[in-house]
């Protein structure tokens, strides 16, 4: 029987192998597909173990329904836009790339973005994502004024937060347990241009980056990347980036158009691409490339195009396949500013003792966090690309282990294995969010293959 249609005639379901972005888990899930938000409550009547997904690029088992996963990427018309105010109002699934390209030319960004173009809104509320500028502007959630949600019983309820407030306070950061979004408002960034103008500081240990990410807290955008493999007197060494949104001015001065057209990514790894050219090797050399390169630029101000500055892979398409076919997992904990630079430093250096680190490691400074489920907390959050092997696994428990201690947590967006004892020891907010769940009616209807692992 193919694992593609488990039944034959009019009743025949659509069942198929599927992942997140890190392709690791798999696991075969009957597929809905929605084609408007009217039609929604009829399609899901009656179902249980189901879970909204968009643009697919929760990286871990998030978006893979227990028994259902419903896609949602058709819900992605945009219902309204004031240019006076930078209000819009838009359905779940239309993609963030599609929102920069329709607002950016009127002179509107928006107000959070995370590392890629190709999530969705309803995505990015459920994830409540965070960039560059958390340590300023908050989460995406903090940016969303109301939203409509279709709860387990089949009826849409209007939240904000001054309707429905505790539906609407869990439901940002609530990995779509709470209900399946269907549109959002939300107050988007003026801008003047497309360009950042980026500055890049050295950073040659721990202790510097460290400083160097306090000292940019005045800035709008601030992110370093870390040089996983360096170790002694190096351990922590990297890159420190900040941004500030670009005046039309500088645009005009530099010869540059202030909105210049998306640049269209061309290259892709292709399918089946070997994982074992990302070894010790291979990311040295990368690492050692890219570390020079840039402190080739240190401080001098550079105007980078906003694809470039906040999206750099979308520009490799399916860079997901470099791991290989067994996939990867990320690992993405934030660690509050107590204690953080002795915590960081051990995780840094068993990360660079196993030999096969991340060339995509990320340190980030986190403002105040939102509740619930949100992931964002005050402190530093570093993430971690590894391939998904028996070496990473064990790395990785010993690496909670550290977090845990330390009163961190783990982003639920990037998770793929953590354990539950793990889970619940970094959100405190989990009590309330299984109580609303429970009144919601949504403990069997919404269950994805996330939440049945860490008991939510």
């Amino acid at each position: 029987m193919s694992p593609h249609h488990a039944l034959a005639g009019p009743d025949a379901r659509d069942l198929r192998p599927i992942s997140g972005w890190g392709r690791y888990p798999q696991a075969v899930s009957e597929i809905l597909a929605a084609d408007a938000p009217a039609t929604l409550p009829a399609l899901l009547h009656g179902r249980r173990g189901l879970i909204a997904r968009g643009g697919g690029r929760a990286y871990g088992d998030a978006a893979i329904g227990r028994r259902i996963t419903v896609l949602t990427g058709a819900l992605d018309r945009m219902r309204g836009f004031d240019p006076a105010t930078g209000r819009l109002w838009a359905e779940a699934g239309i993609t963030l790339a599609e929102i920069i390209r329709t607002v950016l030319p009127r002179g509107f960004f928006p107000p959070v973005v995370p590392g890629t173009q190709c999530v969705t809104l309803g995505g990015m509320i459920a994830a409540d994502v965070h960039g560059k500028n958390h340590h300023r502007e908050g989460g995406f959630g903090a940016h969303v004024e109301a939203l409509t949600l279709l709860t387990p019983d089949g009826v849409p309820r209007a939240c904000s937060r001054e309707r429905d407030p505790d539906l609407f306070a869990m439901t940002l950061g609530g990995m779509g347990l709470t209900g399946t979004i269907l549109d959002a408002t939300l107050r988007l960034r003026p801008v003047e241009s497309g360009w950042i103008v980026q500055r890049t500081r050295v950073a040659a240990d721990l202790a510097a980056m460290l400083r160097a990410l306090e000292q940019d807290g005045a800035a709008t955008y601030s992110v370093a990347w870390i040089d996983c493999l360096a170790r002694g007197p190096a351990l922590g060494r990297g890159l420190v980036y900040r941004g500030e949104h670009a005046g039309r001015e500088a645009c005009r001065a530099a010869g540059r158009d202030p909105f210049p057209a998306p640049a269209r990514g061309r290259l892709a790894v292709p399918p089946g691409w070997p994982g074992w050219t990302l070894n010790r090797l291979s990311v040295a050399a990368f690492n050692a490339l890219y570390f020079r390169r840039g402190a080739a630029m240190a401080e001098t101000p550079a105007l980078v195009p906003w694809q470039a500055y906040f999206f750099p892979l979308d520009g490799l398409q399916a860079w997901n396949r470099l791991y290989g076919r067994r996939g990867f997992v990320q690992h993405q904990c934030v660690l509050p500013p107590r204690g953080a630079h002795a915590v960081l430093s051990e995780m840094l250096d068993r990360i660079a003792r196993l030999g096969s680190a991340s060339p995509l490691a990320v340190l980030k400074r986190l403002g105040p966090g939102g509740g619930g489920l949100s992931f964002p907390m005050e402190g530093y959050t570093l993430a971690l690309d590894l391939p998904a092997n028996r070496a990473t696994f064990a790395l990785l428990d010993a690496l909670d282990r550290l977090v845990v201690a330390a009163g961190g947590r783990l982003y639920l967006a990037k998770d793929a294995r953590q354990s539950r004892d793990t889970f619940e020891a970094g959100y405190p907010d989990l009590p309330a969010f299984r109580e609303m769940r429970r009144c919601l009616g949504a403990e069997q209807t919404l269950a994805s293959r996330l939440s049945t692992r860490l008991g939510l």
